[in-house]
């Protein structure tokens, strides 16, 4: 669960932010058509596209970027479906990345997972070493 790198959209023209500011100055109602399909954005979506059209409209450059989530040691260790003690020692071992806010340690939901991933990936190939291991002593 890679974060998408940060956008960065030059300001609009003169004239595109002008007619863009127009359409804003008395509405915050936005309607989306995605493949054709008219969708209303819920509040907080609605919000932040306002929001990144007004700053366009200004004739602002805007990046869009995701913020991290972080997590719990309780979070991380539901997430991953391991025991609290099992994720601290993973942390302590570095196998898990971790970062204190004080002495609470903080785990990026990313770094979760991509454990999960990684897992997922090994007992893929331990299935796949097995299914060979025992077609080749039966063939």
């Amino acid at each position: 669960m890679a974060l998408i790198a940060p956008r960065v959209t030059a300001g609009l023209p003169a004239d595109d932010a002008r007619n863009l500011a127009r359409s804003l100055e008395d509405s915050n109602d936005i309607t989306v058509f995605v493949d054709g399909t008219v969708h209303r954005l819920p509040t907080q979506a609605r919000d932040a596209v306002v929001d990144l059209l007004a700053r366009l409209s200004r004739g602002e450059t805007v990046t869009v970027s995701s913020v991290e989530e972080m997590l719990t040691t309780s979070q991380a260790a539901e997430l991953a479906g391991i025991s609290h003690t099992y994720l601290r020692n993973m942390t302590d071992r570095g196998e898990i990345p971790v970062e204190y806010r004080g002495t609470h340690r903080r785990i990026r939901q990313a770094a979760i997972m991509a454990w999960l991933e990684t897992q997922k990936k090994r007992q893929q190939a331990e299935a796949s070493a097995g299914a060979d291991e025992s077609t080749d002593s039966h063939g």
